[in-house]
């Protein structure tokens, strides 16, 4: 899921990587909105309300949306920057810092209490939107762009664009393509509206330590990932 790069990556492990990463954007897309009144998985909507505050000559506010977009940069700066640390020293452990990375900071922000949250919303809110960078830039690099988790308008459009192909391309091998797309699309989006939905409720009842559960699904998926590539190796070995 996390290893696998390039000519080595399957459809499967495209699948495996968008359903759990969906579900973390979909759990911090919910917990951003309830908690700050912001957007904290992607920064379109950012643009448009940066442009908007400028227009208004409210400056601070200007400055906050500017942030925000400054915040979801910088994560995905640091995330290719680890990425391509670790492709120098060890590739089967290339995914692990960023992931890492973003564990500690959906961690951190969980543990905040309430009065930190709403006295600090502009930080807060861009340490989640540096987490989202991180993550988006991970499974960009990882799944060579196939993959994109924090965001639903370009998947929607894609989405569109390849049921009107389905209707036009009739070859048996672009048939497949088409619908080997078209499961993955429909796989993030409904893992992100489930974390969206999952977040919702647990968010009533446990605010922002809801994050905890999208920390918790990114570990989850690196101990997965670990004991399925030692399992596969017992069994190279023993063939051997």
């Amino acid at each position: 899921m996390f290893r696998h790069r390039g000519k080595h990556r399957t459809l499967k492990h495209n699948l495996k990587l968008a359903s759990l990463l969906s579900a973390v954007a979909g759990i911090v897309n919910v917990a951003g909105v309830f908690a700050l009144h912001q957007l904290t998985t992607n920064v379109t909507g950012h643009f448009s309300f940066f442009a908007d505050e400028i227009a208004r000559r409210n400056f601070e506010s200007a400055w906050g949306y500017l942030l925000f977009i400054l915040a979801f940069l910088f994560g995905a700066v640091v995330s290719g920057a680890l990425l391509e640390a670790m492709l120098r020293r060890d590739k089967r452990l290339v995914y692990l810092p960023p992931v890492g990375l973003e564990v500690l900071l959906l961690v951190g922000v969980a543990l905040l209490s309430q009065e930190v949250i709403r006295a600090n919303p502009v930080a807060v809110a861009c340490s989640l939107l540096f987490a989202m960078g991180l993550q988006n830039a991970l499974v960009t690099g990882i799944s060579n762009a196939v993959v994109r988790t924090t965001h639903l308008t370009g998947l929607f459009t894609d989405l569109g664009i390849e049921i009107a192909q389905l209707l036009f391309y009739h070859k048996p091998e672009q048939q497949q393509n088409l619908k080997n797309s078209i499961r993955l699309r429909l796989t993030i989006i409904s893992f992100f509206f489930l974390g969206i939905i999952a977040g919702g409720f647990l968010y009533a009842i446990y605010a922002m330590k809801t994050l905890l559960l999208a920390a918790a699904i990114l570990i989850a998926g690196l101990v997965y990932d670990t004991v399925k590539y030692k399992v596969v190796r017992l069994k190279r070995k023993y063939r051997a």
